[in-house]
């Protein structure tokens, strides 16, 4: 009898029946020829997501968490922006919904919050370390898979590089393609 079999059976048996206890739950297995001690149970009930309820033991519905972050951002981000500890992120046009929603569900300690509009995305990050450190800047970073350490690529416009450099201006990320964008 494999574990799998045996999760297979618990089951069908608190679908078929309102078992309410671990040793409810054992007797009905044994009685189909499986014994399982009362540690083997706890944790097929773990790994099985069933809680106890006053009808007995019922499966959790499942979560659904949705498309990863970086999945979504890397087919639908368009351009990052921050000022201080606010980043706007510019996404195709009907995605920002599901880009925020994504961002959210990865709980990243440094975000407050984001608000979504139909291509746009305002994310708060915390405030500013005392130290002077840029919680905007390091979540404008981490924003962008594999961002770190780029230099931008190659710029013909060393001025405009300069002015990018300085937060005076942006440039989209569709110019430069996600992996080479630097975030401004």
């Amino acid at each position: 009898m494999t574990k799998s079999y045996r999760q297979g059976q618990i089951l069908k048996l608190i679908r078929s029946k309102g078992i309410s206890t671990q040793e409810e739950l054992a007797q009905e297995l044994k009685s189909q020829g499986i014994a399982a001690t009362q540690v083997t149970l706890s944790r097929d009930i773990r790994d099985l997501r069933l809680v106890k309820t006053r009808e007995g033991y019922k499966e959790m519905a499942p979560e659904d968490a949705g498309p990863q972050f970086s999945l979504l951002a890397a087919e639908f981000l368009r351009d990052v922006l921050r000022a201080q500890n606010h980043v706007i992120l510019k996404t195709s046009p009907g995605h920002a919904n599901s880009v925020a929603v994504a961002l959210d569900n990865e709980e990243w300690p440094e975000v407050v919050g984001t608000i979504a509009g139909d291509d746009t995305i305002l994310v708060v990050a915390r405030q500013p370390e005392p130290e002077g450190g840029s919680v905007g800047a390091q979540l404008a970073d981490r924003l962008l898979p594999g961002n770190e350490g780029k230099d931008g690529g190659d710029h013909e416009d060393a001025d405009k590089d300069e002015a990018i450099a300085k937060g005076q201006e942006h440039r989209p990320l569709m110019q430069l393609g996600v992996r080479d964008a630097r975030v401004w």
